[in-house]
């Protein structure tokens, strides 16, 4: 069975940082993709950021790319999202969640969308004040 259980979550002023944990159990980082949604109140989940368990490419959403940053220890089973210079709009329920495949991403790449993921956490908020 397949559990993702993430932490790190809080609330912070804007320009602040956040360094978000998920430890996987029940599946293989090795053999398996890894990455961080969000979904904010009335809003579609979207893709933040994610990792392919073949070489440790990455995608980032372009409103996070530059800011946030994605690692993973297969050692631990834990996948990281390290956040820097956080916005009010960065406010939202962070996901953590494995696509069963090893894609690797390209230059520049965004994450594929939410619906191609296979199994995901509970959720950990977020919350950025102005």
């Amino acid at each position: 069975q397949v559990q993702l259980v993430e932490s790190g979550g809080g609330l912070v002023q804007a320009g602040d940082s956040l360094r978000l944990s998920c430890v996987a159990s029940g599946v293989n980082l090795e053999r398996n993709n890894i990455g961080w949604f969000r979904q904010a109140p009335g809003k579609e989940r979207e893709g933040v950021s994610t990792i392919s368990a073949t070489d440790g490419s990455t995608a980032y959403a372009d409103s996070v790319r530059g800011r946030f940053t994605i690692s993973r220890d297969n050692a631990k089973d834990t996948v990281y999202l390290q956040m820097n210079s956080l916005k009010p709009e960065d406010t939202a329920v962070y996901y953590c969640a494995v696509q069963r495949g090893n894609l690797r991403y390209g230059y520049e790449a965004t994450p594929p969308p939410p619906q191609l993921f296979d199994y995901w956490g509970q959720g950990t908020q977020v919350t950025v004040s102005s």
